[in-house]
C-alpha cells in the first residue's frame, strides 16, 4: 500500500513540466535585487509597465476561485515570455503558468490526514503509545512551533507505530521541542542531535522542566477524574477547577506578549520562521557581490544549519509558563541529599524502592524521564549512528526545518543506514543548498551537494541558481494576504549599490553591508552607516549628493515592487522542483517501499510546510 498514486514515471513527467516552465521564467528569480538599478533589471526582463504587473497580480488574487484558464501558448509566446526577446509580455499568462506548475497545481502532494489514514491501516494491529494526559504546546512554544510540533509529532509517532519501532532520531534538533513532545506525548525514545552544545544543553534543561510539569499535570488530571462529585464537595471542586483554569489561562496571555515583542526585535537576517520579510531582507543584505556566502552554523555535510535564529520568545514564554503554575499543579523540586549523608537504613530503603519500581514498570513504563537524549555532534551521511548512539535500535529519522544541505543529508542517511526504517524530513533555507552543476552544466566537483539529489536530474545536469533558491524561500501565501515585502530596505540597498559604483568603484566587493537599515533614521543615515561598515570614506559625499540619488530613483521604486512580486509568484515553482527532486530520489531507491510529499502545516503559519516521507520495505510487516 502506497501513500499516493504518483508513480516514478508520473513524477518524472511532472518534473519535466516544471523544468520546462522554469527554463523560461527562472531568469527573473535569478536576478538579484541589489543589482536592480545598476544592471537595469526591469528593462532587461520585463516589457510591460510595473502598473500592469501589479494590476494583474491584484486581479488574479481577486479571482482565485474562478475556473482555471488554459495556458496561453503559441509560437511566439511561452508562459507569457516572448520567445525572441526573452522578456515578459503577458503577465496573466505567467500567473496562470506559475499556479499550474506549483505543487498544489501539479497534484503530487498528499494531505496529512490522508497519510495518517494510510498509516492507521498499515499498523492496525500495533499498540498505541500515547501517554496519559494531553500537552498544551501553545503554552510553552510560540504560535508557529505550537502548530508545527503536534502536527509533525502525530505523523512521526504513526510512522514509528507502523514500523514497530520505539526510537526516533531528530537531526538538527535545535531547542528540542519536537523531541520533548514525542517523548512526553507518545512515549518514544528520542535522540536529538545538534552541532551546538548550547542548543543541546538548553534542550535538556527545557525537557526537564516539561517532564516535571507533565507528570504533575497527569497526576492532577487523574485525581480529578477519580473524584466523586457530591453535594457536599461541589463548592470545593469548583474552587479546584478555578485554580486549574487560572494556571491554564495566565501563561497564554504572557506568551502572546513575549512572542509579539520578540517578533518586533528580530533582525532581517534571521530566517528561522521563514517569513517573506525575513528572507527578502536577507536577499538584499546577504551579498555585496552576487557570490557572497553567509556564515552559518554547521550540522550537515555542507554546513547546513537547523533553527537559523534563536527565538527569544520561546525562552520568555516558557519561563512565564512554568512560574505561573499553581502550587497544586507544579511538582516542587526537593533538595537532593548526597548519598553519603543518608543513613544506612535510608539507603537500603531507597535501593529496595528502586528495585521494586523497576520490576513493577519494566522497560515499557510510562516514566519517560530517560527517553530524551540530546547529543552534540557534527553528523554526515557517512556518520556511524550506532557509534554515536550505543543503545540505538531500529528507528525513525526526522528533521523539522533542517536548513540547507542537512535535509538532503537526512534523506541520504535514511537510505544508507539499515537501522533507519522511516523518515520524515521538512527542509528550509534553500539558499544554503550546494549545487552540483553550474549554469553551463559543468560539474562543480564538490564532495557533496544538496541539489540535485535524484539520478534523473543529475543526468540532466539540472541547475537552479543561488538567487533563485533564495527566491524559493519567499512565502506566497503570506504575501497574498497582505504580508508585504520590506520594499524600502530593498530599495535603499539597490540605490546604495549605484552610489558605490559611481563614487567608490567598490560595488563588486565581497564585503557585506549587513543589517544597517533597521538602525538608520533616513536614507542619508543608511548610506553613511553602510560606508563606515565597508571601510569607505564617507566624507567624499555630502548629504545633498546622497539624497539626490534617493530622489532620482524614488519614481522607479514601483519597478522594484512589481519585480519582487513576480519573484514571489515563482517561489512555489522553484521550491516544488527542489522537493520533487528529493521525492524522486526516494522513489529511485530499491529499499524504499513507500514515499510521498506531504503537506504537514498551514502555509500561512509555516510557509515551509511540506515533508518528504518514506518507509523502507523491511519496515512493513
Amino acid at each position: 500500500m502506497a501513500f499516493s498514486s504518483v508513480s516514478a514515471d508520473d513524477l518524472k513527467r511532472k518534473i519535466d513540466e516544471v523544468q520546462r516552465f522554469l527554463s523560461v521564467s527562472l531568469s527573473i528569480a535569478n536576478a538579484h535585487t541589489v543589482d536592480f538599478y545598476t544592471r537595469d533589471v526591469w528593462q532587461s526582463f520585463v516589457a510591460v509597465s510595473p502598473e500592469e504587473v501589479l494590476t494583474a497580480l491584484n486581479s488574479a488574487r481577486d479571482h482565485t476561485g474562478a475556473a482555471e484558464d488554459k495556458l496561453k501558448l503559441n509560437e511566439n509566446i511561452s508562459f507569457g515570455f516572448c520567445d525572441a526577446t526573452k522578456k515578459l509580455v503577458d503577465v496573466e499568462a505567467l500567473l496562470r503558468a506559475a499556479k499550474t506548475h506549483s505543487l498544489p497545481g501539479l497534484g503530487v502532494c498528499v494531505q496529512r490526514e490522508a497519510v495518517m489514514d494510510t498509516l492507521r491501516v498499515m499498523s492496525a494491529d500495533a499498540q498505541d503509545g500515547i501517554s496519559d494526559g494531553a500537552l498544551f504546546p501553545d503554552e510553552f512554544m510560540n504560535s508557529k512551533k505550537a502548530h508545527e510540533v503536534p502536527a509533525m509529532s502525530e505523523v512521526v509517532a504513526s510512522l514509528a507505530k507502523c514500523c514497530r519501532v520505539k526510537q526516533v532520531i531528530d537531526v538538527g534538533s535545535g531547542k528540542g521541542y519536537l523531541c520533548s513532545f514525542l517523548t512526553l506525548q507518545y512515549d518514544l525514545q528520542v535522540f536529538g542531535i545538534d552541532c551546538s552544545s548550547v542548543n543541546t544543553h538548553g534542550a535538556q534543561e527545557r525537557n526537564r522542566k516539561l517532564k516535571k510539569f507533565s507528570r504533575a499535570y497527569q497526576r492532577h488530571s487523574k485525581v480529578k477524574s477519580n473524584q466523586e462529585v457530591s453535594p457536599e464537595d461541589t463548592s470545593s471542586r469548583d474552587e479546584e477547577e478555578e485554580r486549574a483554569n487560572q494556571w491554564h489561562r495566565a501563561p497564554t496571555e504572557h506568551e502572546g506578549t513575549a512572542v509579539e515583542d520578540s517578533e518586533k526585535e528580530r533582525s532581517t537576517e534571521q530566517v528561522e520562521n521563514h517569513a517573506s520579510t525575513d528572507v527578502e531582507s536577507h536577499m538584499a543584505e546577504v551579498q555585496y557581490g552576487a557570490s557572497a556566502e553567509p556564515a552559518v552554523n554547521v550540522l550537515s555535510i555542507t554546513n547546513g544549519r537547523r533553527d537559523c535564529a534563536l527565538d527569544s520568545a520561546d525562552a520568555d514564554s516558557e519561563e512565564t509558563f512554568f512560574t505561573a503554575l499553581s502550587p497544586d499543579i507544579m511538582e516542587q523540586a526537593t533538595r537532593r541529599v548526597p548519598p553519603s549523608q543518608l543513613s544506612l537504613e535510608e539507603r537500603e530503603r531507597r535501593k529496595r524502592d528502586n528495585l521494586e519500581r523497576k520490576a513493577r514498570n519494566g522497560r515499557g513504563n510510562t516514566d519517560n524521564s530517560n527517553l530524551f537524549s540530546p547529543l552534540t555532534s557534527y553528523v554526515t551521511a557517512e556518520t556511524e549512528l550506532r557509534t554515536l548512539i550505543s543503545e540505538l535500535e531500529d528507528a525513525v529519522m526526522v528533521g523539522l526545518h533542517t536548513c540547507g544541505d542537512l535535509a538532503p543529508s537526512t534523506l541520504r542517511m535514511f537510505v544508507a543506514k539499515p537501522e533507519l526504517q522511516a523518515v520524515c524530513s521538512v527542509g528550509c533555507c534553500y539558499h544554503l543548498l550546494s549545487e552540483q552543476f553550474d549554469q553551463g552544466g559543468q560539474d562543480c566537483e564538490t564532495a557533496v551537494f544538496g541539489f540535485p539529489m535524484s539520478q534523473y536530474l543529475r543526468e540532466q545536469a539540472c541547475f537552479c541558481g543561488r538567487n533563485a533558491r533564495m527566491s524559493a524561500c519567499l512565502a506566497l501565501e503570506r504575501v497574498s494576504v497582505g504580508g508585504g515585502l520590506p520594499m524600502e530596505s530593498l530599495f535603499y540597498r539597490a540605490v546604495l549599490h549605484v552610489i558605490l559604483r559611481d563614487h567608490y568603484d567598490a560595488h563588486k566587493s565581497e564585503k557585506r553591508v549587513g543589517n544597517v537599515y533597521s538602525k538608520a533614521s533616513s536614507f542619508v543615515d543608511y548610506v553613511r552607516r553602510a560606508l563606515r561598515k565597508l571601510d569607505l570614506d564617507e566624507s567624499k559625499l555630502s548629504d545633498s549628493v546622497i539624497q539626490s540619488y534617493h530622489d532620482l530613483y524614488s519614481p522607479r521604486m514601483s519597478e522594484m515592487v512589481a519585480f519582487n512580486m513576480l519573484k514571489v509568484t515563482l517561489a512555489p515553482c522553484i521550491e516544488g522542483l527542489i522537493l520533487l527532486d528529493r521525492l524522486c530520489y526516494l522513489k529511485e531507491q530499491e529499499n524504499v517501499s513507500c514515499s510521498a510529499l506531504v503537506q504537514l502545516f498551514d502555509p500561512l503559519l509555516s510557509p515551509r510546510c511540506y515533508a518528504v516521507v518514506g518507509i523502507k520495505r523491511c519496515g512493513i510487516s
